[in-house]
């Protein structure tokens, strides 16, 4: 997939292209939806197939008081997209001078003039240029005289679930440690990436070694606990089964920050200091609680670990 980090990186001639503008934050299963759409009618035309989105929340511009925490990092982001096999996505930098980008010029500059579009695909609520006065509506009026139609996706909904699919409710669901939700939701399991760095290795003294991700990930943290899943380990490419804490170690008391650690399951001398590394949620466990000294902890630890192993045997039986 190209990324165009600025309009004027997209080549003369560029289209015609099929389009869908979204924020596309956790790249979701509502957001598969209208990509799997996208392409179908890409292929049906021989057009390109290309995501315009923002390197940031518009809201972080517009109203920073509302503006929620992004599921997942821009490159992130990016990487998602890249995975579901689009040609392009356009990636545009939403500060003050986007914002105040009338709806019209929107799609004149951006849409037509640089990409060539043919059709857009948009959601029903999706909203545009300065005071969100672009709609699907306004699309539909402009299309017939600058050679495109529209296309409004319907919202996508979970079966059983009277609730659309939305990056709000995957910020709750992992607030709640619900990542079995939220996979449902996301299509596909949370996962966040880092760094490992040296910790207190306080794991290691009892016997359980985990490797610490940096502070800096690139997706949102699921709540305090104790989960089922893996760590991928993109240095080696290897992916390993693991049980991993997320909070402040409160037995001990004495860890200022979250941290995200993985205890591998059945390895003990697993050098991973440096790796960069994806920690993958399967199931949570139970929750994060103090424990009164060291033995009732390594007790506890040796149940989750067991926990652990029993939930991705089952899973990958």
């Amino acid at each position: 997939m190209i990324v165009f980090r600025d309009l004027a990186e997209v080549p003369e001639g560029f289209g015609p292209s099929i389009v869908a503008i979204g924020k596309f934050d956790g790249v979701h299963a509502g957001h598969r939806a209208v990509i799997r759409r996208l392409e179908e009618r890409a292929a049906e035309t021989g057009a390109r197939s290309v995501a315009v989105t923002f390197d940031r929340n518009p809201l972080a511009i517009l109203r920073p008081d509302r503006c929620p925490e992004n599921v997942v990092t821009v490159e992130r982001k990016l990487e998602l997209l890249g995975e579901l096999g689009l040609d392009a996505t356009l990636l545009l930098t939403f500060d003050e001078e986007m914002a105040s980008l009338s709806a019209e010029d929107f799609v004149t500059e951006i849409l037509v003039a640089a990409l060539g579009v043919s059709t857009v695909l948009v959601g029903e609520d999706f909203r545009f240029g300065n005071r969100g006065a672009g709609t699907p509506e306004l699309l539909r009026e402009m299309g017939p005289s600058h050679g495109f139609t529209v296309e409004v996706v319907d919202d996508v909904y979970l079966p059983g679930s009277a609730r659309r699919v939305s990056s709000t409710w995957i910020r709750e669901l992992l607030i709640a440690g619900d990542v079995t939700g939220a996979a449902r939701v996301l299509g596909r399991s949370p996962d966040v990436r880092g760094v490992v760095v040296h910790g207190l290795k306080r794991g290691r003294e009892l016997g359980y070694p985990t490797a610490n991700l940096s502070a800096v990930v690139d997706a949102f943290v699921p709540a305090d606990g104790v989960y089922a899943g893996w760590l991928i380990d993109h240095d080696t490419g290897i992916r390993h089964p693991a049980a991993i804490s997320i909070g402040t170690n409160p037995t001990f008391d004495d860890v200022l920050e979250r941290q995200v650690e993985a205890h591998v399951l059945g390895e003990t001398g697993l050098d991973l200091y440096g790796h960069d590394v994806t920690v993958e949620f399967t199931e949570r466990l139970r929750g994060m609680v103090a424990f009164e000294g060291i033995e009732k902890l390594t007790a506890q630890i040796a149940a989750d670990v067991a926990d652990a192993e029993r939930v991705l045997r089952e899973q990958t039986a």
